[in-house]
């Protein structure tokens, strides 16, 4: 930066009160008539024409040099212009704000884009800055930005090692086949290569999916990096954060639908396998191949164990009550929602930092909570209604349905909403509250609850399980119909139940004070989590399937327990 009243020198005896940048740095010492805002520096008579001529610096922000002065030494003192340029509309500087969509701008894109927009909406950043900048908001979106970083590189690895057990599997099932194609001699060798050529085409189709998923991950912590370097670049501009803060949202909302599409897929899911045909020599001639190459999903079929388990405090400052939480989910990104009762509140909790980062408050008691999309939940509420909010920036109410009974236990699924009373029923209706059934009964007549609680369904869909407290798991086909009911001896008083992903129901046992996992047969495994794990009072219960980690919420406690199990 050019120091006011520097002199010529041995040049000239003048003395200038600004001097130009770029002429300073090839040790030429002339007077600045303009200072330029995306440059930061001081511009000649000369330099202010090159401004006008090059393309890249002809919608450059010129102020006079006495501006430049108050602009680089006093932040704040004048209004705050963005350097970013609009990809839609090149060289338009981002400088105008649409409340409504929650978007920054060029002025072509509102008058083309948001015209229809409310006009109290429609901000001028340089105008409004002061009031639209938060330094706290900034701070905490770079945060998350930051976070969101650290798991995308996380996933990067993960495809990683996801490639290379690929390879061994695949260098694994093809040593098979050439076995195999060995004990059968020539006749089987045509069958063989074709057989091996089919396992090839298999992975490059499962290598090249996975390369594509690693680039995308890459090219999103490309894009979130260079957000961050913005934001530390942009110190004292807060128009320049804010735009940044605003671009970084959206180019997280991309990395969030990758991370949450991608996050579930597990090693041990998806493999390449080979099999033999044990009948093949009696009619060996007319075959294609020597085996099925297929994709196998592999369940889990042995009981998890505790590795460790930490308390995650849900109390907030303002609570004046101790907490009480019927009900959680884990959201497309990963982070936790938990209901509290006591204090009408829905907490948001950052998994990885396993602290409560948002709460909203309710003015009812919410129980059970599940998520609709990637920005938006659906809470079960005592007075007999379901309350939608928003979640991500912060939490905001958006719509409610009514309705004529109790709301305990809650899940969606194809767009439909399931809710249980916590008596008798189990009531589906439609996005927009519309009643499509009410389930009580099986198809001879018998009453299928006594205090239906919470409600889940298995990864394909296929399955859906209701817990009541007295009966057991009742289980449904995908479409409603009942099929069977099973209980257990370890479990007294049911209530929260969710799935692994893997073919496995975890249950919560509120009076046996224990989670027991079955099978999705209904068939004991064992129990996983007891009172002397530190379990009191159980009451929901959701399972992470990137981490293999089960969160219970306990009656009357200002902590959620999370197990980390293998």
């Amino acid at each position: 930066m050019a120091d006011k009243g520097r002199s010529m020198d041995n040049l000239s005896e003048e003395t200038f009160d600004f001097i130009c940048t770029t002429c300073d740095r090839k040790g030429k010492i002339v007077e600045a008539v303009r200072y330029c805002i995306e440059c930061s520096g001081y511009c000649c008579l000369a330099c202010t024409d090159i401004h006008t001529t090059f393309p890249t610096l002809k919608d450059h922000n010129l102020l006079d040099a006495s501006q430049g002065n108050q602009a680089s030494n006093q932040p704040g003192s004048l209004p705050e212009f963005s350097t970013e340029r609009c990809n839609l509309h090149k060289g338009k500087c981002i400088d105008m704000y649409c409340e409504e969509h929650n978007e920054v701008c060029c002025s072509t894109c509102i008058a083309t884009n948001h015209r229809t927009c409310p006009k109290k909406s429609i901000h001028s950043i340089p105008d409004m800055i002061d009031t639209l900048f938060k330094l706290r908001d900034c701070k905490q979106i770079q945060s998350r930005l930051r976070d969101m970083m650290v798991s995308l590189t996380t996933l990067g690895k993960s495809k990683d090692d996801k490639l290379k057990a690929l390879n061994d599997v695949k260098n694994t099932e093809i040593a098979k086949v050439l076995n195999f194609q060995k004990a059968l001699e020539t006749i089987i060798r045509k069958a063989g290569e074709a057989t091996r050529n089919e396992i090839e085409g298999k992975y490059k189709e499962l290598e090249k999916e996975i390369h594509q998923e690693k680039q995308n991950a890459n090219v999103n912590e490309d894009r979130l990096k260079e957000y961050d370097d913005k934001l530390n670049k942009a110190e004292g501009n807060r128009a320049q954060r804010f735009v940044c803060c605003k671009i970084a949202e959206k180019k997280m909302e991309e990395a969030d639908r990758q991370i949450s599409k991608e996050t579930g897929i597990t090693d041990d899911c998806s493999q390449l396998a080979f099999t033999p045909s044990q009948s093949l020599m009696t009619y060996l001639n007319g075959l294609h191949g020597i085996g099925i190459v297929g994709v196998n999903t592999k369940k889990k079929t042995d009981m998890y164990k505790i590795k460790g388990s930490k308390d995650i405090n849900i109390k907030v400052n303002d609570d004046s009550e101790t907490c009480y939480s019927a009900g959680c989910c884990l959201t497309f990104d990963n982070q936790l929602l938990v209901t509290d009762c006591s204090n009408n509140k829905l907490k948001l909790i950052n998994t990885d930092t396993m602290t409560v980062v948002d709460d909203f408050q309710l003015d009812s008691a919410p129980c059970g909570v599940c998520c609709i999309n990637d920005s938006e939940a659906a809470i079960a509420c005592r007075d007999n209604k379901i309350q939608f909010v928003s979640y991500g920036y912060k939490m905001t109410p958006t719509r409610q349905i009514k309705t004529s009974h109790f709301c305990y236990g809650i899940t969606t699924r194809n767009d439909k909403i399931y809710v249980t009373d916590n008596d008798s029923s189990l009531y589906i209706y439609d996005m927009t509250g519309n009643l499509l059934q009410t389930i009580s009964q099986d198809n001879a007549g018998n009453t299928l609850f006594s205090y239906s609680s919470h409600v889940t369904f298995s990864e394909s869909g296929d399955k859906m399980y209701v817990s009541d407290g007295n009966e057991g798991i009742v289980c449904f086909d995908g479409k409603g119909n009942y099929q069977s009911t099973f209980n257990d001896s370890d479990l007294n008083v049911l209530d929260g139940v969710c799935v692994d992903g893997r073919g496995n129901i975890f249950v919560i046992g509120y009076g046996s004070h224990n989670v027991v996992q079955f099978n999705e047969n209904g068939q004991k495994i064992g129990v996983v989590v007891k009172q002397q794990d530190g379990l009191l009072d159980p009451r929901s219960t959701c399972f992470d399937q990137k981490l293999n980690r089960l969160f219970v919420t306990i009656d009357d406690s200002n902590v959620v327990k999370m197990f980390d199990l293998y």
